[in-house]
């Protein structure tokens, strides 16, 4: 009977650890993203609100990384080498000039970015083009 107690005793101590150091994980997460933050623009900020937000944008693309669509750097880095205007694209007054092929997949979220005030457009621009 102890050695039961002891055992549960011992798992018990375990898992509070365990717990501890995901807490621990999850502050290191925490800390990174504030200072990737601390370094971007209200506009860039506000984008990234957005962005990840009423946008819905995060679903199909991600920073450094193809998803659905293209990621942030490609899109980015394209729209500087081409001199495209993207908020023109996002209000459906301009040809895709990244992947073309995605068009009918990104047309869907034309609805929500056509909606977008001028600040809000330029603040996505500005949180996008902040990944070149």
């Amino acid at each position: 009977m102890k050695k039961l107690l002891f055992i549960i005793a011992v798992f018990t101590f375990l898992s509070c650890k365990d717990n501890k150091q995901k807490e621990d994980f999850s502050t290191g997460q925490t800390e990174v993203s504030e200072g990737a933050t601390a370094n971007m623009t209200a506009s860039q900020k506000l984008g990234q609100e957005i962005f990840n937000g009423k946008g819905n944008c995060y679903t199909c693309h991600k920073p450094e990384q193809k998803a659905i669509g293209p990621s942030l750097q490609v899109i980015a880095k394209a729209y500087k080498a081409k001199g495209g205007d993207m908020a023109a694209f996002l209000r459906e007054k301009a040809e895709p000039i990244v992947d073309p092929s995605q068009y009918a997949t990104m047309k869907t979220n034309f609805y929500i970015t056509k909606h977008f005030t001028d600040e809000e457009m330029q603040a996505v621009v500005d949180y996008v083009m902040s990944f070149q």
